[in-house]
């Protein structure tokens, strides 16, 4: 392949994580939306689902291109461990916030007006203490402001430390069944055509257990693009950093930690097994074909 095919590979690729992360945010980011400003969904479970059925969407709309990852922390953890080009990783990190920023805008041009008219029946200011229990329809925040008020928890319930190993835990679960879910090695695995129905079904069951403490992000481009447009459309600092900060420990820094270490212990505590088994099966069947030559000769 020439440099200019090479180049024009690559432009499709960044559209298509792109198009997959735009997915994923307008559906999910919506569950939420529909959730905090409708009373749509009925529970975490209600909006894990829809996150996950986004999931699966994005990945059979575009993986024939990309590969899919839609995730900067599974992007890494393939350069780490699957041979995805360094080269490549950061054009595909900034098509990921880019798509997750437009999703993010298209749903602030659909649900803009029922923002405002939440913030006015909650007292919120937007861009003041306490208006993340807006904000966080966008970004994301620890602990889950709308849990917190109704149960009601005091801010240090959930500490920047226990926020961190929440969605390092999430994402490395994530990570390390993303990679046992498309290995080709794994034999007991769904296949080609029902392993993106899976991988959704892992983010749902992520999100109905991280959730209530930090809002389950496991993808800093899914936090980081619209927290960005959130800062833009008037929350601020509330934004970035947000009111606890942590927002680049918990949301960027420890999903990619997460990611490393879940893809990494299935790589080196599985992987080899699998490949292990499959080069002794595969011995059986040649020493098995061989035995009925023989037999016919």
């Amino acid at each position: 392949m020439t440099l200019k095919g090479t180049q024009a590979s690559t432009v499709r690729e960044c559209v298509a994580e792109a198009v997959g992360t735009y997915i994923l945010v307008f559906f999910g980011v919506g569950a939420v939306h529909t959730a905090v400003l409708t009373g749509a969904q009925s529970g975490i479970w209600q909006v894990a689902v829809v996150w996950g059925v986004a999931v699966a969407l994005a990945i059979y709309a575009t993986s024939a291109i990309s590969g899919t990852h839609i995730n900067p922390a599974i992007t890494i953890a393939f350069v780490a461990f699957r041979d995805f080009p360094v080269r490549k990783a950061p054009w595909y990190v900034g098509a990921q916030l880019l798509g997750a920023f437009l999703g993010a805008a298209t749903l602030y041009a659909l649900f803009g007006h029922l923002l405002r008219e939440f913030e006015s029946a909650a007292g919120v200011i937007r861009g003041q203490a306490g208006s993340e229990l807006s904000a966080m329809v966008y970004g994301e925040y620890f602990p889950n402001p709308s849990i917190a008020k109704a149960l009601p928890w005091t801010k240090v319930g959930v500490s920047e430390l226990q926020a961190m190993l929440g969605e390092g835990i999430g994402t490395a679960f994530l990570a390390f069944f993303v990679f046992a879910l498309t290995d080709e090695h794994n034999r007991k695995g769904p296949g080609t055509y029902l392993a993106p129905l899976f991988i959704g079904l892992t983010v749902s069951i992520v999100i109905s257990i991280i959730a209530p403490l930090t809002q389950a992000g496991l993808n800093p481009a899914r936090d980081f693009g619209p927290r960005l447009f959130a800062y833009c459309a008037g929350w601020g600092t509330i934004a970035i950093p947000g009111p606890c900060g942590g927002f680049f420990t918990v949301y960027i820094l420890s999903p990619v930690i997460g990611a490393l270490v879940g893809a990494g212990s299935y790589q080196y505590a599985i992987r080899p097994h699998l490949i292990s088994a499959a080069k002794n099966e595969e011995a059986t069947y040649s020493e098995i074909a061989q035995d009925l030559v023989k037999g016919v000769g």
